[in-house]
Protein backbone atom coordinates (compact mmCIF):
# COMPACT_ATOMS: atom_id res chain seq x y z
CA UNK A 1 0.00 0.00 0.00
CA UNK A 2 1.47 3.10 -1.18
CA UNK A 3 2.11 6.35 1.95
CA UNK A 4 1.12 9.61 0.48
CA UNK A 5 2.19 12.19 2.91
CA UNK A 6 0.64 15.85 2.59
CA UNK A 7 1.26 18.88 4.10
CA UNK A 8 0.17 22.78 3.61
CA UNK A 9 -3.12 24.09 2.61
CA UNK A 10 -6.16 22.31 1.13
CA UNK A 11 -5.20 23.25 -2.52
CA UNK A 12 -1.57 22.27 -1.94
CA UNK A 13 -2.38 19.20 0.16
CA UNK A 14 -4.39 17.94 -2.52
CA UNK A 15 -2.03 18.59 -5.40
CA UNK A 16 0.40 16.61 -3.70
CA UNK A 17 -2.33 13.60 -3.07
CA UNK A 18 -3.03 13.31 -6.68
CA UNK A 19 0.91 13.84 -7.68
CA UNK A 20 2.01 11.04 -5.61
CA UNK A 21 -0.95 8.75 -6.15
CA UNK A 22 -1.72 9.47 -9.62
CA UNK A 23 -1.91 5.71 -10.46
CA UNK A 24 -4.41 4.95 -7.68
CA UNK A 25 -6.52 7.61 -8.34
CA UNK A 26 -6.68 6.84 -12.12
CA UNK A 27 -7.30 3.36 -10.74
CA UNK A 28 -10.07 3.97 -8.59
CA UNK A 29 -11.51 6.08 -11.42
CA UNK A 30 -11.58 2.89 -14.21
CA UNK A 31 -12.68 0.47 -11.06
CA UNK A 32 -16.04 2.94 -10.36
CA UNK A 33 -16.46 3.54 -14.46
CA UNK A 34 -16.34 -0.46 -14.86
CA UNK A 35 -18.65 -1.21 -11.85
CA UNK A 36 -21.33 1.15 -12.94
CA UNK A 37 -20.77 0.04 -16.43
CA UNK A 38 -21.80 -4.26 -15.06
CA UNK A 39 -24.43 -2.75 -12.12
CA UNK A 40 -26.42 -0.07 -14.07
CA UNK A 41 -26.85 1.99 -16.92
CA UNK A 42 -25.52 5.39 -16.04
CA UNK A 43 -22.69 6.26 -17.55
CA UNK A 44 -19.66 8.50 -16.35
CA UNK A 45 -21.51 11.83 -17.27
CA UNK A 46 -23.99 11.25 -15.70
CA UNK A 47 -22.30 10.23 -12.50
CA UNK A 48 -20.57 13.29 -12.25
CA UNK A 49 -23.75 15.43 -13.27
CA UNK A 50 -25.12 14.27 -9.79
CA UNK A 51 -22.29 14.57 -7.78
CA UNK A 52 -22.11 18.53 -9.27
CA UNK A 53 -25.53 18.75 -7.18
CA UNK A 54 -23.15 18.70 -4.31
CA UNK A 55 -21.31 21.46 -5.22
CA UNK A 56 -23.44 24.48 -4.08
CA UNK A 57 -22.77 23.08 -0.41
CA UNK A 58 -19.14 22.78 -0.45
CA UNK A 59 -18.24 26.12 -2.45
CA UNK A 60 -20.43 27.98 0.59
CA UNK A 61 -20.20 25.67 3.86
CA UNK A 62 -16.70 23.68 2.88
CA UNK A 63 -14.93 25.03 0.66
CA UNK A 64 -11.59 23.69 1.57
CA UNK A 65 -12.70 20.26 0.80
CA UNK A 66 -13.45 21.56 -2.67
CA UNK A 67 -10.25 23.23 -2.73
CA UNK A 68 -8.25 19.91 -1.89
CA UNK A 69 -10.66 17.58 -4.51
CA UNK A 70 -9.35 21.04 -7.16
CA UNK A 71 -5.85 19.75 -5.81
CA UNK A 72 -6.09 16.45 -6.54
CA UNK A 73 -7.53 16.89 -10.00
CA UNK A 74 -4.52 19.01 -10.79
CA UNK A 75 -1.84 16.71 -9.07
CA UNK A 76 -3.45 13.58 -11.29
CA UNK A 77 -4.27 14.91 -14.23
CA UNK A 78 -7.87 14.44 -14.23
CA UNK A 79 -11.04 16.51 -14.22
CA UNK A 80 -12.45 17.92 -10.98
CA UNK A 81 -16.11 16.67 -11.39
CA UNK A 82 -14.62 13.09 -11.51
CA UNK A 83 -12.69 13.31 -8.05
CA UNK A 84 -15.28 15.27 -6.78
CA UNK A 85 -17.64 12.51 -8.02
CA UNK A 86 -15.00 9.89 -5.98
CA UNK A 87 -15.85 11.52 -2.96
CA UNK A 88 -19.51 11.13 -2.80
CA UNK A 89 -19.82 7.72 -4.15
CA UNK A 90 -21.59 6.72 -1.63
CA UNK A 91 -24.68 8.96 -2.71
CA UNK A 92 -24.44 8.81 -6.37
CA UNK A 93 -26.42 5.49 -6.86
CA UNK A 94 -28.68 4.28 -4.26
CA UNK A 95 -27.34 0.81 -3.51
CA UNK A 96 -24.90 0.34 -6.34
CA UNK A 97 -22.00 0.50 -4.03
CA UNK A 98 -22.11 -1.77 -1.09
CA UNK A 99 -18.74 -2.26 0.14
CA UNK A 100 -19.67 -4.09 3.42
CA UNK A 101 -18.28 -3.84 6.98
CA UNK A 102 -17.95 -5.18 10.58
CA UNK A 103 -16.60 -2.37 12.97
CA UNK A 104 -16.97 -2.24 16.69
CA UNK A 105 -15.51 0.14 19.45
CA UNK A 106 -14.34 -1.35 23.03
CA UNK A 107 -13.38 0.55 25.57
CA UNK A 108 -12.27 0.86 29.73
CA UNK A 109 -10.95 2.74 31.91
CA UNK A 110 -7.33 2.05 30.64
CA UNK A 111 -7.69 1.92 27.40
CA UNK A 112 -9.88 2.74 23.94
CA UNK A 113 -9.74 0.78 20.66
CA UNK A 114 -11.54 1.45 17.79
CA UNK A 115 -11.72 -1.64 14.89
CA UNK A 116 -12.74 -2.57 11.38
CA UNK A 117 -12.94 -5.17 8.49
CA UNK A 118 -13.56 -2.73 5.62
CA UNK A 119 -14.96 -5.08 3.28
CA UNK A 120 -14.85 -4.54 -1.10
CA UNK A 121 -14.24 -5.87 -4.67
CA UNK A 122 -10.62 -7.13 -4.79
CA UNK A 123 -10.38 -5.42 -7.98
CA UNK A 124 -10.32 -2.11 -5.58
CA UNK A 125 -7.31 -3.58 -3.34
CA UNK A 126 -4.38 -1.79 -5.46
CA UNK A 127 -5.89 1.73 -5.50
CA UNK A 128 -6.28 1.83 -1.34
CA UNK A 129 -3.83 4.28 -0.01
CA UNK A 130 -2.40 5.41 4.09
CA UNK A 131 -2.87 9.11 3.77
CA UNK A 132 -1.07 11.37 6.16
CA UNK A 133 -2.27 15.14 6.36
CA UNK A 134 -0.91 18.02 7.85
CA UNK A 135 -2.83 21.04 7.46
CA UNK A 136 -1.50 24.50 7.33
CA UNK A 137 -4.07 25.74 9.97
CA UNK A 138 -2.42 24.38 12.91
CA UNK A 139 -5.73 24.50 15.00
CA UNK A 140 -6.66 21.81 12.92
CA UNK A 141 -4.84 18.12 13.97
CA UNK A 142 -2.91 15.86 11.83
CA UNK A 143 -4.54 13.00 10.29
CA UNK A 144 -3.74 9.76 9.05
CA UNK A 145 -6.05 7.54 7.40
CA UNK A 146 -6.44 4.66 5.13
CA UNK A 147 -8.56 5.52 1.78
CA UNK A 148 -9.13 5.11 -1.67
CA UNK A 149 -6.92 7.40 -3.74
CA UNK A 150 -8.90 10.39 -4.64
CA UNK A 151 -11.18 10.33 -1.86
CA UNK A 152 -10.08 12.97 1.03
CA UNK A 153 -12.11 11.06 4.08
CA UNK A 154 -12.01 7.45 5.43
CA UNK A 155 -10.79 5.03 8.03
CA UNK A 156 -8.30 6.52 10.45
CA UNK A 157 -7.50 9.07 13.24
CA UNK A 158 -6.52 12.03 14.27
CA UNK A 159 -3.70 13.64 16.49
CA UNK A 160 -6.64 14.71 19.13
CA UNK A 161 -7.09 10.40 19.40
CA UNK A 162 -9.85 10.87 17.51
CA UNK A 163 -10.72 7.72 15.10
CA UNK A 164 -13.89 6.92 12.85
CA UNK A 165 -15.01 3.96 10.86
CA UNK A 166 -17.66 3.59 8.12
CA UNK A 167 -20.58 0.65 7.37
CA UNK A 168 -22.21 1.19 4.23
CA UNK A 169 -26.17 1.13 5.17
CA UNK A 170 -28.57 0.44 1.87
CA UNK A 171 -31.62 3.07 2.30
CA UNK A 172 -33.52 5.12 -0.18
CA UNK A 173 -32.92 9.00 -0.11
CA UNK A 174 -29.82 11.90 -0.43
CA UNK A 175 -30.38 15.38 0.61
CA UNK A 176 -27.83 17.38 -1.65
CA UNK A 177 -28.06 20.48 1.44
CA UNK A 178 -25.82 17.61 4.04
CA UNK A 179 -22.44 16.18 3.97
CA UNK A 180 -21.76 13.11 2.04
CA UNK A 181 -20.80 10.18 3.63
CA UNK A 182 -16.82 10.07 3.22
CA UNK A 183 -16.76 13.97 3.87
CA UNK A 184 -18.46 13.26 7.15
CA UNK A 185 -15.84 11.06 7.78
CA UNK A 186 -13.19 14.09 7.06
CA UNK A 187 -14.93 16.77 9.47
CA UNK A 188 -15.09 14.06 11.89
CA UNK A 189 -11.45 13.79 11.62
CA UNK A 190 -11.03 17.42 11.58
CA UNK A 191 -12.52 17.57 15.36
CA UNK A 192 -10.68 17.69 18.77
CA UNK A 193 -12.74 15.28 20.58
CA UNK A 194 -15.72 12.26 19.87
CA UNK A 195 -18.03 15.33 21.47
CA UNK A 196 -16.91 17.74 19.08
CA UNK A 197 -17.31 15.38 15.84
CA UNK A 198 -20.81 14.07 16.94
CA UNK A 199 -21.68 18.09 17.17
CA UNK A 200 -20.78 18.80 14.26
CA UNK A 201 -22.38 16.15 12.22
CA UNK A 202 -25.15 16.91 13.89
CA UNK A 203 -25.54 19.82 13.29
CA UNK A 204 -24.95 19.91 9.34
CA UNK A 205 -26.80 16.18 8.80
CA UNK A 206 -25.10 13.53 6.44
CA UNK A 207 -26.59 13.18 2.73
CA UNK A 208 -27.60 9.63 2.60
CA UNK A 209 -27.66 6.14 4.95
CA UNK A 210 -24.31 4.95 6.59
CA UNK A 211 -22.86 4.01 9.63
CA UNK A 212 -20.34 6.28 11.69
CA UNK A 213 -18.69 5.11 14.49
CA UNK A 214 -16.55 8.02 16.09
CA UNK A 215 -14.07 7.22 19.19
CA UNK A 216 -11.86 8.62 21.46
CA UNK A 217 -10.05 7.90 24.88
CA UNK A 218 -13.76 8.36 26.48
CA UNK A 219 -15.11 5.54 24.42
CA UNK A 220 -17.11 5.26 21.28
CA UNK A 221 -20.58 6.35 19.65
CA UNK A 222 -22.11 5.12 16.74
CA UNK A 223 -24.07 7.43 13.99
CA UNK A 224 -26.93 5.83 12.16
CA UNK A 225 -27.40 8.23 9.44
CA UNK A 226 -30.32 8.36 6.85
CA UNK A 227 -30.47 11.29 4.84
CA UNK A 228 -33.11 12.21 7.20
CA UNK A 229 -31.38 11.76 10.32
CA UNK A 230 -29.32 10.49 12.57
CA UNK A 231 -30.10 8.22 15.37
CA UNK A 232 -26.99 7.65 18.30
CA UNK A 233 -25.63 4.19 19.14
CA UNK A 234 -23.89 4.18 22.83
CA UNK A 235 -21.67 2.12 24.10
CA UNK A 236 -24.12 -0.81 25.52
CA UNK A 237 -26.86 -0.15 23.44
CA UNK A 238 -28.28 -3.58 22.26
CA UNK A 239 -25.81 -5.52 24.54
CA UNK A 240 -26.72 -4.76 27.43
CA UNK A 241 -23.70 -7.28 29.48
CA UNK A 242 -21.04 -5.44 27.19
CA UNK A 243 -21.78 -1.27 28.37
CA UNK A 244 -18.24 -0.93 26.98
CA UNK A 245 -18.53 -1.50 23.23
CA UNK A 246 -20.39 -0.53 19.82
CA UNK A 247 -21.02 -2.87 17.41
CA UNK A 248 -22.19 -2.76 13.87
CA UNK A 249 -22.12 -4.47 10.38
CA UNK A 250 -24.34 -2.98 7.44
CA UNK A 251 -28.60 -2.64 8.44
CA UNK A 252 -30.10 -0.26 10.21
CA UNK A 253 -30.25 -1.24 13.90
CA UNK A 254 -32.34 2.08 15.30
CA UNK A 255 -35.79 3.40 14.16
CA UNK A 256 -35.68 6.17 11.78
CA UNK A 257 -37.89 9.01 10.48
CA UNK A 258 -40.47 8.05 8.25
CA UNK A 259 -40.45 4.51 9.14
CA UNK A 260 -37.54 3.75 6.79
CA UNK A 261 -35.72 0.71 6.75
CA UNK A 262 -32.72 -0.51 5.27
CA UNK A 263 -32.45 -3.21 2.70
CA UNK A 264 -30.51 -6.53 3.89
CA UNK A 265 -27.88 -5.74 0.51
CA UNK A 266 -25.87 -8.41 2.74
CA UNK A 267 -27.79 -10.67 4.13
CA UNK A 268 -24.98 -11.60 6.07
CA UNK A 269 -25.29 -8.83 7.68
CA UNK A 270 -27.40 -9.73 10.82
CA UNK A 271 -25.16 -13.05 11.65
CA UNK A 272 -21.94 -11.25 11.10
CA UNK A 273 -23.43 -9.04 13.88
CA UNK A 274 -24.49 -11.49 15.86
CA UNK A 275 -21.16 -12.88 15.94
CA UNK A 276 -19.30 -9.87 16.60
CA UNK A 277 -21.07 -9.66 19.41
CA UNK A 278 -20.66 -13.37 20.71
CA UNK A 279 -17.03 -13.09 20.54
CA UNK A 280 -17.32 -9.40 22.07
CA UNK A 281 -19.65 -11.26 25.17
CA UNK A 282 -17.08 -14.11 25.04
CA UNK A 283 -13.74 -11.74 25.62
CA UNK A 284 -12.77 -10.31 29.29
CA UNK A 285 -12.89 -6.96 30.70
CA UNK A 286 -10.06 -4.92 29.14
CA UNK A 287 -10.00 -4.30 25.31
CA UNK A 288 -6.57 -6.02 23.68
CA UNK A 289 -4.84 -5.84 20.61
CA UNK A 290 -4.76 -9.78 20.71
CA UNK A 291 -8.20 -10.27 21.38
CA UNK A 292 -9.37 -7.78 18.80
CA UNK A 293 -6.89 -9.27 15.76
CA UNK A 294 -8.48 -12.91 16.86
CA UNK A 295 -11.67 -11.60 16.40
CA UNK A 296 -11.27 -9.72 13.12
CA UNK A 297 -9.85 -13.02 12.32
CA UNK A 298 -13.30 -14.80 12.48
CA UNK A 299 -14.04 -17.08 9.71
CA UNK A 300 -17.49 -18.26 11.13
CA UNK A 301 -19.69 -18.56 8.24
CA UNK A 302 -16.91 -18.50 5.91
CA UNK A 303 -17.43 -16.83 2.98
CA UNK A 304 -19.33 -14.21 4.41
CA UNK A 305 -18.00 -14.43 7.95
CA UNK A 306 -16.01 -11.30 9.55
CA UNK A 307 -13.05 -12.14 7.99
CA UNK A 308 -14.76 -12.25 4.47
CA UNK A 309 -13.51 -14.13 1.08
CA UNK A 310 -14.98 -13.17 -2.60
CA UNK A 311 -15.87 -16.70 -3.53
CA UNK A 312 -19.06 -18.25 -5.51
CA UNK A 313 -21.87 -15.46 -5.25
CA UNK A 314 -19.84 -13.20 -2.73
CA UNK A 315 -18.17 -10.78 -4.91
CA UNK A 316 -16.42 -9.31 -1.34
CA UNK A 317 -12.99 -9.83 0.59
CA UNK A 318 -11.70 -8.16 3.51
CA UNK A 319 -9.01 -5.86 2.18
CA UNK A 320 -7.90 -4.46 4.85
CA UNK A 321 -8.30 -4.87 9.06
CA UNK A 322 -7.77 -1.56 10.89
CA UNK A 323 -7.09 -1.63 14.83
CA UNK A 324 -6.79 1.24 16.54
CA UNK A 325 -5.31 2.45 19.76
CA UNK A 326 -6.50 5.86 20.57
CA UNK A 327 -4.97 6.45 24.14
CA UNK A 328 -1.60 5.71 22.09
CA UNK A 329 -2.59 7.55 19.14
CA UNK A 330 -1.49 4.63 16.97
CA UNK A 331 -3.35 2.24 14.62
CA UNK A 332 -2.07 -1.16 13.03
CA UNK A 333 -3.10 -1.68 9.83
CA UNK A 334 -3.65 -5.42 7.95
CA UNK A 335 -3.58 -5.30 4.44
CA UNK A 336 -5.59 -8.01 2.98
CA UNK A 337 -7.59 -10.80 4.68
CA UNK A 338 -6.06 -10.78 8.38
CA UNK A 339 -5.58 -14.99 8.04
CA UNK A 340 -3.60 -14.17 5.20
CA UNK A 341 -2.13 -10.34 5.36
CA UNK A 342 -0.52 -9.23 2.74
CA UNK A 343 1.38 -6.51 4.97
CA UNK A 344 1.43 -4.56 7.79
CA UNK A 345 1.67 -0.77 8.71
CA UNK A 346 1.05 1.49 11.21
CA UNK A 347 -0.38 4.77 11.35
CA UNK A 348 0.94 7.45 13.61
CA UNK A 349 -0.59 10.80 13.17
Amino acid sequence: MRTVVCHGSPYDVGRQHGEQASKEIHGSLDFYKNLLRQKSSMGWAEVCRTALKFQPLLETTFPNYMQEIRGIAQGAGVDVKSVLALNVRTEIAYGMFDDGCTAFSWRNPGASFLAQNWDWEDDQAPNLISLHITPLDTSKPTIHMVTEAGIIGKVGLNSKGVGVTLNAVKAEGVDFTRLPCHLALRLALESSSRVDAIGKLGKVGVASACHITIADYTGGTGLECSSMDIAWLNMGDFMESRPDVITHTNHFVHNHKNDLKSVMFMPDSETRLARLRELLAQSGPKPEFERIEEILKDEKGYPTSICRQAKGENTTSTLFSIIMNLRQLKATVIVGRPVDPQGVLELKP
